[in-house]
């Protein structure tokens, strides 16, 4: 079962009022990167190809279609027992872009990132609310300590 907004808002903290939704709490827009060397997803490891942050022009990204990286702004702590999704805000799909994302494992705490898919050119304002992240009652056994744990937080 979905947790509410105000339990997400509680597990995250230091968010704006604006930002607490009734089933979870929109994250914002951080930075956006694009990727400029290929990456590799092997059996045992990973290597994430080199990226290219893109410059906002008087804070407002103007983005053609293609895939780019979007940095979220806010910590992100998913609390034992939980598990964490981060959906599209409905108004990136009502303009033509959407946001992928992967499973927010319990105990992952950090400043996650999503695909974002631009089919038509957009501008994104720097701190603009793009994403819903919401958590689930999850049983699981271990808690993550993979490598993306506590990144972006210095």
């Amino acid at each position: 079962m979905y947790k509410s907004g105000r339990f997400v808002a509680e597990a995250l903290g230091d968010l704006r009022p604006e930002q607490v939704q009734p089933n979870g709490v929109d994250l914002t827009l951080a930075a956006v990167s694009e990727q400029v060397e290929p990456g590799r997803i092997e059996r045992g490891d990973k290597h994430v190809g080199d990226r290219t942050e893109i410059d906002p022009d008087d804070g407002v990204y103007r983005l053609e279609p293609g895939a780019y990286v979007a940095e979220y702004g806010e910590r992100v702590a998913v609390p034992e027992g939980h598990v964490g999704f981060v959906y599209p805000r409905s108004s990136l799909m009502r303009n033509s872009c959407m946001l992928h994302t992967a499973v927010w494992d319990a105990g992952y705490e950090g400043r996650g990132e999503g695909l974002l898919e631009v089919h038509h050119e957009i501008e994104l304002e720097a701190d603009a609310r793009i994403a819903q992240f919401v958590l689930a009652e999850a049983a699981h056994e271990e808690t993550y300590e993979g490598s993306y744990q506590h990144e972006k937080l210095d």
